[in-house]
């Protein structure tokens, strides 16, 4: 942490998960807004968690933060509030998350530190503070979780719909009444505001994620996979999109090309996508690697089939960084606003996604072009310091 803190702003920040290792957006984006604004605050951290920290994790994250406090959830009161929130209008988010006894634990550290603001990452942690008034506070909402759950639910089995559908109506009606208890509001996207069903959504600012800036340093590597996808291996939208990759596209090209191949990494892979790749040899799958770097290192081109989902995918604008030139749905394309065939390739269907990998595969002048202009694309528009500069800017807010 900057030691020249004597005149720094007191910031207090709020998150469902430790920010760091980095195998999940919401800890992806803590840890950097994190580290960017440690230059500005001094910052007390409040994680709700029911993980273990390793020690190694614990020091990374110190060395932004004045004071680490752990709420630890525990197992059987998750369960009995789970239980009990589903007789409740609140999402099971919530529930999830949520403890009168943390509540109160919360109350006292917020009594000890007085801060001038609070930043609270993701609405499941809003219900802890939204009666605080003694400072403004910031609810970073990130994505539509609603329409992220509403997705799924229209994908979901007949025996799970209900309960995913249930979810997302009550999380729509979450975001709308939280957003009072709030004096300032971001999101990632802008494609994400209008479903904060809100009459001033409008005052929602969209803070994009960025790229660290080892993701554009020049390394030598050995392009071994024509394909690679890389993304956390137990979020819904990724599962989907693997086993997409998987079932459908990579059988349909092995037809065509019998020596493609295809990496798909990530940690903690879902066990329908192991069984799915077991049974194709020409797909090689890892579980967490340290530097994640390497493993879109070793690929051509990116591929990201991701019809689920809300929010800004970093995946894709980590692979642009790295130079691989990325194909992916209109859905994803639209929070990080690239043109088809300049700086991306959108694709929709089976057959657009079959077209558009054996023409970066063939035809070099359309890689390069979609390559450099992506590179310029994400250096232009994503950049951690300069988004999180602008978060800085409204967590000083009055």
């Amino acid at each position: 942490m900057n030691t020249s803190s004597k005149h720094k702003k007191k910031l207090v920040i709020i998150v469902s998960r430790f920010p760091f290792p980095l195998e999940k957006g919401d800890k992806l984006r803590a840890y950097y807004q994190l580290k960017e604004l440690s230059e500005t605050f001094t910052i007390s951290l409040i994680t709700i968690s029911d993980q273990r920290v390793k020690k190694t994790d614990l020091e990374e994250v110190r060395k932004y933060c004045s004071t680490i406090y752990f709420i630890k959830l525990n197992k059987l009161s998750i369960l009995f509030n789970l239980i009990f929130h589903v007789f409740t209008k609140k999402p099971l988010q919530i529930g999830y998350f949520y403890s009168s006894k943390n509540k109160m634990r919360i109350k006292q550290i917020l009594k000890e530190v007085k801060p001038d603001t609070i930043y609270c990452q993701l609405i499941r942690v809003a219900e802890y503070v939204k009666n605080y008034h003694d400072c403004p506070k910031t609810i970073d909402f990130m994505d539509a979780l609603s329409k992220g759950m509403e997705r799924r639910a229209a994908k979901a089995p007949f025996y799970s719909k209900w309960l995913f559908t249930l979810e997302a109506n009550r999380l729509s009606q979450y975001e709308r009444k939280i957003f009072d208890y709030f004096e300032h509001h971001i999101m990632i996207s802008e494609q994400d505001k209008k479903y904060i069903l809100h009459p001033d959504q409008k005052k929602i600012v969209c803070i994009p994620n960025g790229v660290d800036n080892r993701f554009f340093e020049t390394a030598p590597s050995e392009k071994d996979m024509d394909i690679v996808f890389v993304g956390n291996l137990s979020y819904a939208p990724n599962v989907e999109a693997a086993i997409y990759i998987t079932q459908k596209l990579i059988p349909k090209l092995l037809k065509v090309n019998p020596s493609i191949k295809t990496l798909i990494s990530g940690a903690t892979p879902h066990p329908s996508l192991c069984k799915a790749i077991n049974k194709i040899p020409s797909i090689e799958l890892t579980g967490w690697v340290d530097d994640i770097t390497s493993s879109y290192r070793r690929g051509k081109i990116f591929v990201a089939p991701l019809f689920i989902g809300t929010g800004m995918q970093n995946k894709l604008i980590e692979a642009m960084a790295l130079g691989l030139p990325c194909i992916t749905t209109t859905l994803a394309n639209n929070a990080i606003g690239g043109k088809h065939l300049e700086s991306i390739y959108v694709a929709d269907s089976l057959e657009s996604y079959i077209e558009g990998i054996n023409k970066l595969l063939s035809d070099q002048q359309l890689y390069l072009t979609i390559q450099q202009n992506a590179k310029n694309l994400v250096k232009d528009k994503y950049n951690w310091k300069e988004t999180s500069h602008q978060l800085a800017q409204i967590l000083s807010q009055e």
